[in-house]
């Protein structure tokens, strides 16, 4: 059955990380700006009316040079076009002097400011209050006088004001834009080679594990960065090196697992013969023949239910067991006798208790024991010995080789993985545990070191 994948979505360049950095960063230098804006527009507009009020003074200084402080109307109109006031004129406590008197009468709402008293956020309330007053509005500006305790008062019309301020404005915006725009191009330029190009990869590189976990066409290469892009990118640069590797063990365990299976019809034929030849064997009358026969049958049994259950092990399925009540002794010894008949140099002692018993599956248990004795003597290379004993509910085998190097204990019970050895599969132990837990017990690695090495059998005690 084929794995149907999702379609990868269609990419748009306004979804990608780069172009959100980008406008981000626009954004942000848009919103300093704004925020700079105003208190630049506040400092421009309080400039402003001060440039009026010192033109409105020099107006006055050319009043005071005339006889008699009397101009005819024409100079005194082009002394206010000149300083672009409507009016001007000195207060006192108890009189207000008329320097230049308006040529028309005041039409309009007028707005008092007082430059000596405009500070912080009456400032900034004033400056946005310009750009929306009415067009007619006019400014009757009041500043320290000729003399002290005089008051010099100017009436300005806004208009202008808010005319050169809109200018103003609309320059700052401009150069904001620009300024928004070669940063957030310097920016995203650094940010595209230190975070977008190294993220578009790993992205890259997880869409096709997505897509196909099994082909790897944009291997990751490690990277000598240290940041949190670095060590991400080096952290998938490793999971991929080890799903690949983990994919290429388990195509080859399948390849196996099918081999298995094509070679399980003729081995079983095999030993289906070799029982036929034990059958003619029992009819021997040679004593040594009979004694021998009965363990070459049990032997012939075992090796086909091997075959069956290495098979319904690569099905993940355990072997059904037949619990009974056994001697653990007998099963412990003729384990022991099939496994060592062939090492003279390993030596056994059996220490379970004749009357011990535990409820087991002969089989699964003799299969057990088989393999940690021959593992043990595999691993003494022929030379020490080999201990059973029965204690509370545990049946422990031990030995008196090397003990198990750190690599095996790690996977210790996982099938081709766990075996010290070269030529090992690590499928022994894998079963044993299986077959273990089928009676309802367990079998686990008791201690290892350099005085050898114990597994510990627990079974439930039977009567």
């Amino acid at each position: 059955m084929t794995t149907q994948h999702p379609s990868r979505p269609r990419f748009r360049w306004h979804e990608s990380l780069s172009f959100r950095i980008l406008i981000c960063v626009i954004a942000a230098v848009l919103i300093v700006e704004a925020v700079i804006f105003v208190p630049s527009a506040s400092r421009f507009r309080t400039e402003w009316m001060r440039d009026r009020v010192q033109a409105a003074r020099v107006a006055a200084l050319a009043l005071e040079a005339a006889p008699s402080r009397m101009v005819s109307e024409e100079l005194a109109d082009d002394l206010l076009m000149r300083a672009a006031v409507l009016s001007v004129a000195e207060l006192s406590v108890d009189m207000r002097e008329q320097i230049l008197a308006p040529t028309v009468p005041f039409a309009g709402p007028t707005l008092m400011v007082n430059l000596t008293e405009m500070q912080g956020m009456t400032r900034f309330n004033a400056t946005m209050g310009t750009f929306f007053a009415p067009e007619d509005r006019l400014l009757v500006i009041r500043a320290p006088g000729s003399a002290p305790g005089r008051v010099l008062e100017v009436v300005v019309p806004e208009a202008p004001l808010r005319a050169e301020m809109t200018i103003f404005g609309r320059n700052i915006l401009i150069l904001s834009l620009i300024i928004s725009a070669a940063v957030g191009a310097l920016l995203y330029l650094m940010l595209f080679l230190m975070v977008v190009r190294p993220m578009r990869r790993v992205t890259q590189s997880v869409e096709q594990f997505r897509d196909d976990p099994g082909s790897w066409t944009r291997r990751l290469s490690p990277t000598p960065r240290r940041d949190e892009i670095g060590r991400a990118q080096n952290a998938l640069s490793d999971m991929e090196s080890a799903v690949s590797e983990s994919f290429r063990q388990q195509e080859r365990l399948a390849q196996l697992g099918e081999a298995v299976a094509k070679i399980n019809h003729d081995l079983r034929n095999s030993l289906s013969t070799a029982q036929l030849v034990s059958d003619v064997l029992s009819r021997s009358e040679d004593p040594r023949v009979v004694k021998t026969l009965p363990r070459l049958e049990r032997a012939l049994e075992r090796a086909i239910r091997l075959t069956s259950d290495t098979l319904k092990y690569g099905r993940s399925s355990a072997p059904d067991a037949n619990i009974t009540a056994l001697r653990l002794f007998d099963t412990v010894e003729e384990a022991a006798g099939e496994v060592l008949a062939a090492q003279p140099g390993i030596t056994f002692d059996n220490q379970v208790g004749l009357q011990d018993t535990a409820l087991a599956d002969p089989d699964h248990l003799h299969r057990i024991c088989a393999n940690l004795i021959r593992n043990a003597a595999e691993a003494m290379e022929g030379e020490g010995a080999i201990t059973a004993s029965f204690e509370g509910t545990a049946l422990k085998i031990a030995d008196t080789g090397p003990g198990l190097p750190e690599a095996a204990r790690n996977n210790l019970f996982k099938a081709f993985a766990g075996s010290t050895r070269r030529d090992g599969t690590g499928l022994g132990l894998a079963l044993s545990r299986d077959l273990a837990r089928a009676t309802g017990g367990d079998l686990k690695l008791d201690q290892t070191g350099d005085t050898g090495t114990v597994f510990r059998i627990e079974l439930p005690v039977g009567e």
